[in-house]
């Protein structure tokens, strides 16, 4: 079997995440490593065991580094996408695709130009239950989808003392919950029912108008206290918290809230989709399994287990029942179907992994969200 060569551009919390999944795909091999330094490239090369360390532009001059991995802040997403496919480079991007649709058309549009594989990190979908609702609706099983109930919550912006580049517009865009977390929550919900959203209505809250930015790097003060004096008071205009209705193109209608200031939750995704036969739940914080609601009988436990799924649920699952998959498997999953893609030298005309297309509908979705919150109103996508 070829191995094929990976470089992997940022290396904050999902950088490393990346390629602990490539490294469990047996076809991969993560060559090379890209930072803002040569000093910090190679720092972080180092303690990560990659073999190369080098900045973005010698790394698209490897000819023999075929997948570039876009690990960086949004505002990079663009740009390093766009140079790497024109290097000939296959690319993984992280969410979102773009900081604006202009932008992310853009990228669309080259890829497809170009043939070469493109792919965008909505991971979530690679839960092995997410792949089980999408095909039991398929299937039938479900029924006509009559509303959907879904919830992204986490807690690690609960203080106003709590910060990161995702607060600055520059860096991350116009929006924070619903672009960061929401995307994924949204683009879950379409992949599950099959359905479209064709209008949003949207109410958006900023519980820390002003949050205390570390003067320096935070690691410096790893288990001491900071001090009033370390601190400058930042004005915040990006929200914490997101309630939005939604209609969709079978008529009717769904609501989700998002936040990032709920105490207690670490990265918690629900879902609950009622349909004319059944209902289906599910949490990512108990991934292995889903409820199912009867109306005349019954209610259902169902366990993630490969030998009860449906086949192409089955194809995301690599252990046995009993033994749980969780957050890291959901990238190694999709990168399977990515790399096998790769491996046969194009993009596929039918992906089974989420693409610059899905990267853009995200994208679209997320600024018709932005649009309805200035108007406080309805707003068609």
């Amino acid at each position: 079997m070829q191995k094929i060569n990976i470089g992997v551009v940022g290396t904050g919390f999902i950088g490393p995440a990346h390629i602990e999944a490539l490294r469990r795909l047996p076809n991969t091999n993560v060559l090379a490593l890209c930072e803002v330094t040569p000093e910090l490239a190679r720092q972080k090369a180092d303690q990560l065991g990659i073999e190369r360390s080098c900045t973005f532009d010698e790394l698209l001059a490897m000819e023999d580094i075929k997948v570039v991995h876009i690990c960086t802040p949004n505002f990079l997403h663009f740009s390093q996408s766009k140079a790497a496919l024109l290097a000939g480079k296959h690319v993984v991007c992280e969410k979102p695709l773009a900081k604006d649709l202009h932008e992310a058309k853009e990228l669309v549009e080259l890829a497809a130009q170009t043939g070469l594989v493109n792919a965008v990190h909505f991971n979530l979908r690679y839960y092995p239950l997410v792949r089980q609702m999408k095909v039991m609706r398929e299937q039938d099983a479900l029924g006509d989808v009559y509303s959907v109930i879904g919830s992204y919550l986490q807690d690690w912006l609960f203080y106003d003392t709590d910060y990161n580049w995702r607060l600055e517009p520059d860096k991350s865009g116009d929006s924070r919950a619903i672009a960061d977390i929401g995307s994924h929550l949204m683009d879950s919900l379409e992949y599950i029912t099959g359905l479209k959203t064709v209008a949003v209505m949207a109410d958006f809250n900023t519980i820390h108008k002003l949050r205390k930015k570390p003067l320096k790097p935070v690691e410096t003060y790893s288990g001491k206290m900071l001090q009033p004096e370390d601190y400058a008071d930042v004005p915040i205009n990006t929200e914490d918290h997101a309630n939005v209705l939604l209609r969709f193109d079978n008529g009717n209608r769904g609501v989700i809230t998002v936040s990032q200031v709920s105490a207690g939750r670490k990265n918690q995704m629900k879902l609950e989709i009622a349909g004319s036969k059944k209902t289906f739940a599910w949490n990512s914080e108990a991934p292995n399994e889903m409820w199912i609601g009867n109306r005349d009988g019954a209610n259902e436990s169902f366990m993630r287990d490969p030998s009860l799924a449906h086949p192409e649920a089955r194809s995301v699952i690599s252990f046995p029942g009993g033994h749980n998959e969780g957050f890291p498997d959901t990238s190694k999953q999709l990168f399977k179907e990515v790399y096998d893609a790769i491996a046969a030298g194009k993009q596929p005309e039918k992906p089974t992994y989420p693409t610059f297309a899905d990267g853009y509908r995200e994208l679209l979705i997320c600024e018709k969200i932005l649009e309805s919150n200035r108007k406080q109103g309805w707003v068609e996508i």
